[in-house]
């Protein structure tokens, strides 16, 4: 089983070109499940069947694991029977008809247009380094990117004279976003000042105060410190800019495809969520303004 299993990785690795990230969720989940199967005496994934995989879910929830990260491992080794179809080791892929507990789908957290503007409108000063972190949460807000897109930026993937980025998403799928006008200002204010900082022979966009590509916990850190001293009053991290940027422009737009494709979800029912996030927002301007709908005093 640990024969296939790497090969099913270096399949992830080198074909479906997942990041690094992804990769190492796959190799937990499958890890845990081969063990399991050790336990249970499985030593072929031919003999894994439905009704053992069932087992393994219930047990999983019984162990109290949340019924979202169950439906990840399911979905873990559902892809690797995929493969392991393909590859003719097995006939039929046990997974298939199998479902994890429901889950209570939470809608994202956003901030309203108001709170950004306070937020990013702040003046960053003349210190190089918060001239950066200005320009990574408009680049944020503006198109809406992940955050592992962000950190893998180089200066090459934007032409400013253009507004537009390239991006390098889940599955290594490459898409092109605009960039707002006063993020193109403040990626221009960066640059000025980025030599200063960057090492001769780094492409990356955004470094660190050593010069090199600056990483996720160095850009989380940055923006929970900018947040604090701005009186945000609440977490500022790299998601929430991302779920505002998806709610903002469906609320204005209504364009739900349009939004799929600046997200980079492969999916649209991963976008659909921010329909209901539209939907509370008219709930509340209803509840605010109809004659019928306001309680009595």
């Amino acid at each position: 089983m640990g024969q296939w299993l790497e090969r099913y990785l270096d399949h992830l690795r080198h074909e479906r070109r997942l990041s690094p990230h992804t990769l190492n969720n796959y190799a937990r989940d499958l890890e845990r499940i081969a063990a399991w199967c050790d336990d249970q005496g499985i030593d072929t994934w031919e003999r894994l069947d439905q009704h053992r995989v069932r087992a393994y879910a219930a047990q999983r929830h019984r162990q109290g694991m949340a019924g979202k990260s169950v439906q990840r491992e399911l979905s873990s080794l559902r892809s690797l029977y995929t493969y392991l179809l393909r590859e003719g080791l097995v006939e039929s892929n046990p997974v298939l008809g199998v479902r994890a507990p429901k889950v209570q789908r939470r809608l994202p957290a956003t901030l309203d247009a108001d709170q950004l503007g306070h937020l990013l409108d702040a003046s960053s000063g003349e210190d190089p380094l918060e001239l950066r972190d200005q320009a990574i949460m408009e680049l944020f807000y503006s198109s809406g990117l992940r955050l592992a897109e962000l950190v893998s930026l180089d200066c090459r993937d934007i032409t400013r004279e253009e507004g537009v980025l390239s991006v390098t998403g889940k599955g290594a799928k490459t898409r092109l976003v605009p960039v707002g006008l006063k993020a193109l200002q403040a990626i221009h204010y960066w640059l000025e000042v980025r030599g200063t900082v960057a090492a001769a022979d780094e492409p990356a966009l955004f470094v660190s105060r050593r010069g090199t590509r600056i990483r996720p916990r160095t850009v989380q850190a940055r923006l929970k410190v900018w947040a604090l001293r701005q009186g945000a009053g609440r977490h500022l991290h790299p998601h929430l800019l991302r779920h505002s940027f998806a709610s903002h422009l469906l609320e204005s737009s209504g364009d739900l495809r349009a939004v799929q494709e600046l997200l980079g979800h492969s999916d649209i029912s991963t976008t659909q969520i921010y329909t209901h996030l539209d939907f509370q927002h008219l709930a509340r301007v209803y509840d605010a303004a109809h004659p019928r709908a306001k309680k009595k005093r």
